[in-house]
């Protein structure tokens, strides 16, 4: 486990471009007040983003993960079997897209932690004229 930990330590010392552009926007809860840590270990791997809260996971591939397809999918399906959902993004992507990026996290969020609060659908709680509760 100490291993782990200080790898994670040296990958939060040499992020890579996108990395640390996506990290500026989801830490200090800018994400919708969700809480985010990066280089994170959960089991054996160290992720790049978690939030615990949503039990989300956001990777970042560049293109090294071209040629371990195999190797990210045993990831992804170890983090999900330990209740995690993982959304992956290429580095491109996020320097490139970063509002589509951003977007689609946001997505995940709200998907795992709906609004305590939802707003009522379209007609509930009005009255509508010529129709009286009874």
């Amino acid at each position: 486990m100490h291993s782990l930990l200080a790898n994670a330590r040296a990958l939060r010392a040499n992020s890579p471009d996108a990395e640390r552009r996506l990290w500026y926007y989801l830490r200090g809860r800018r994400m919708s007040g969700f809480r985010f840590r990066r280089q994170v270990p959960i089991g054996r791997y160290v992720v790049d983003f978690v939030c615990i809260r949503a039990r989300l996971i956001v990777e970042l591939d560049g293109g090294q993960h071209a040629e371990s397809v195999i190797e990210d999918l045993e990831r992804t399906l170890y983090l999900a079997r330990g209740g995690f959902r993982v959304i992956r993004f290429w580095n491109d992507e996020v320097l490139q897209r970063t509002d589509a990026v951003l977007e689609s996290v946001l997505e995940a969020l709200i998907q795992a932690c709906p609004h305590p609060d939802p707003l009522p659908q379209a007609g509930e709680g009005e009255q509508h004229a010529g129709f009286r509760d009874e």
